[in-house]
């Protein structure tokens, strides 16, 4: 005989106690890790060949600290020459013109079709091949500037970045309904206007995090550019030390830790950001949307969160996100 239900009318069944499922499987593998990865770590803190005291000595060695601000600068100009191009061939890509359709797609083709290394090399060698260039009723020299390898470095590296920038924005840009276009030109807004207050604020969600990724790894593409040639960098001044001591292998730990430590620091920014530009696009409901779901559902709705005037723990920012 089944008890009856001696709920109240509109209420929720109540949750049944759900005892979890045991995964030894999962336990064993944990192990295997953490035993894996404790027997290379002891192994490698014992190895004579990792050469930790060469390590000690040249981790804040001056020259490696100024090599990491070359890399910074490399990466921050390189950066700075991607994005800003990059919009400017994802509005060519977008546009209805088929000349500038064009020029922008096969400019994409060439700088995401070939290696980044092959076409550093080829910037190296262009002061072999253009010594001054024509206008016509003047030859300007070129020379001084193509022997100058930090400027060809990240002229090179903001290219090649600058083709994927382009398809980044495109995508964000994209991402916007059209709808939100026709509104704002229904309200008499200008195109810059449209795209400042109304298409840019929505894409940068979409733009932001692989943007972030972007820069991380244009951090760790500076290290090709021993390729041009420019060995003032992180990488190729460790190895420029350690071809005088005969010993890369510390000095390759050094360069990786100043990778592994300026990357997590831009890590942490990007996060930040994502964070910034995610304001508003939470799942939790103010007072007026969860009293339209009650009345669609008839009863309160047990998986979301209630915000409204005096509600603990809400800041003000998050209700003016809900808006």
């Amino acid at each position: 005989m089944s008890t009856p239900d001696t709920r109240p009318a509109g209420s929720r069944p109540v949750d049944n106690e759900v005892v979890p499922l045991r995964h030894p499987g999962r336990i064993v593998a944990a192990v295997i890790l953490l035993a894996l990865a404790a027997w290379f770590i002891i192994g490698a803190l014992t190895k004579d060949a990792y050469g930790w005291d060469t390590y000690v000595d040249y981790l804040f060695d001056s020259r490696i600290a100024e090599a990491a601000l070359h890399t910074l600068a490399l990466t921050v100009l390189a950066m700075a020459i991607g994005i800003i191009l990059g919009a400017v061939m994802a509005v060519l890509r977008m546009s209805p013109n088929p000349v500038m359709r064009g020029f922008s797609w096969v400019y994409l083709w060439i700088f995401r079709g070939t290696p980044v290394y092959v076409q550093l090399v080829f910037w190296g060698l262009l002061g072999s091949i253009y010594h001054s260039i024509s206008v016509g009723f003047a030859e300007v020299s070129v020379e001084g500037f193509l022997k100058n390898f930090f400027v060809l470095a990240f002229v090179g590296l903001g290219l090649n970045e600058s083709a994927y920038m382009a398809e980044i924005v495109r995508a964000g840009v994209q991402s916007v309904p059209e709808g939100q276009t026709e509104a704002s030109k229904a309200l008499g807004m200008t195109w810059w206007q449209t795209m400042r207050r109304t298409v840019l604020p929505q894409a940068m969600r979409i733009i932001i995090p692989p943007t972030g990724n972007e820069l991380i790894s244009m951090l760790k593409t500076t290290s090709l550019v021993i390729a041009v040639p420019y060995a003032g960098e992180i990488y190729g001044r460790s190895t420029d030390i350690a071809y005088a001591m005969f010993d890369p292998v510390p000095m390759l730990l050094v360069a990786a830790t100043w990778y592994l430590a300026i990357t997590s620091i831009l890590m942490v920014g990007q996060h930040y950001l994502e964070k910034y530009y995610s304001r508003g696009s939470s799942r939790t409901l103010t007072s007026r949307q969860l009293a339209a779901m009650t009345d669609a559902e008839g009863i309160p709705p047990a998986n979301v969160k209630i915000v409204g005037p005096g509600t603990p723990g809400v800041s003000d920012d998050d209700k003016k996100g809900n808006r």
